[in-house]
């Protein structure tokens, strides 16, 4: 069976996703290409008999597929059925709230660990990637119809690049490597006089390090020394009604 481009979540596929182990599995086959549960285990750091109940829950909810020509009966192997997972419906969000939740705050938590994953790595990466590698925000000053600009704006990007990637993955150079970009865009409702859109005193405490309040247009950090998204284009905002599309997750 060929690999479809993306899936639209119901809320079958909701509920199934609705669990960080799920999502990171996912998220590995996407990025690694199949594998199997003992494999799949040493990665995620469990066993493999929770890594297979797993890999069966999502096969029965056709996020992932076995590979009956591969193996045999004592090692199955799977492959992701889709290249991509897009939530976009917002009724079933409303209808959803608990199992949207969860699964965004799973696939936040897989964006999480990626970047400690790498953090983890960039010692010891080659001086070519020290300097590709990156971490940084930006504050903006936006309306919602800016910001939904802007994140089409980004994703055309991203999907320019991820088509020509497609295309030249048989031909790619030797040193061509997976490169995970993670996409959020996370409103910021607390005004600069820290009350929120209603009024009311948001504040929480001091936003930036060390006591001190981030400022609008502050470049974050930025790293050339001391990843199975999905995920998400309003990627994993605590709103139960985000929009989140994502290859890695």
């Amino acid at each position: 069976m060929g690999k479809s481009d993306e899936v639209r979540l119901d809320a079958k596929g909701l509920r199934a996703m609705a669990n960080p182990l799920r999502v990171q599995i996912v998220g590995l086959l996407r990025r690694h290409g199949p594998s199997t549960a003992t494999r799949l285990a040493q990665r995620l750091g469990v066993n493999s008999g929770s890594a297979s109940y797993h890999l069966r829950q999502l096969a029965e909810a056709g996020f992932v597929e076995e590979l009956t020509d591969r193996g045999n009966a004592r090692e199955r192997w799977w492959r992701s059925a889709h290249r991509m997972t897009r939530f976009d419906d917002r009724e079933l969000a409303a209808r959803e709230p608990d199992a949207t939740r969860a699964y965004l705050q799973s696939v936040a938590d897989t964006y999480a660990l990626r970047a400690r994953q790498a953090l983890g790595e960039v010692e010891t990466m080659p001086a070519e990637w020290r300097g590709a590698f990156d971490m940084s925000d930006w504050g903006l000053r936006l309306t919602p119809g800016e910001a939904v600009a802007l994140r089409e704006e980004l994703t055309a990007v991203l999907d320019r690049h991820r088509q020509e990637a497609t295309e030249a993955a048989a031909s790619a150079p030797a040193g061509a490597r997976t490169v995970s970009v993670i996409l959020h865009m996370l409103p910021d409702l607390v005004d600069d006089d820290g009350r929120d859109e209603h009024g009311q005193d948001g504040r929480g405490g001091p936003e930036g390090p060390d006591g001190q309040e981030e400022q609008d247009g502050q470049d974050g950090e930025r790293g050339d020394g001391g990843d199975n998204a999905d995920s998400t284009d309003n990627a994993d905002s605590g709103g139960t009604s985000g929009i989140r599309g994502g290859e890695g997750a």
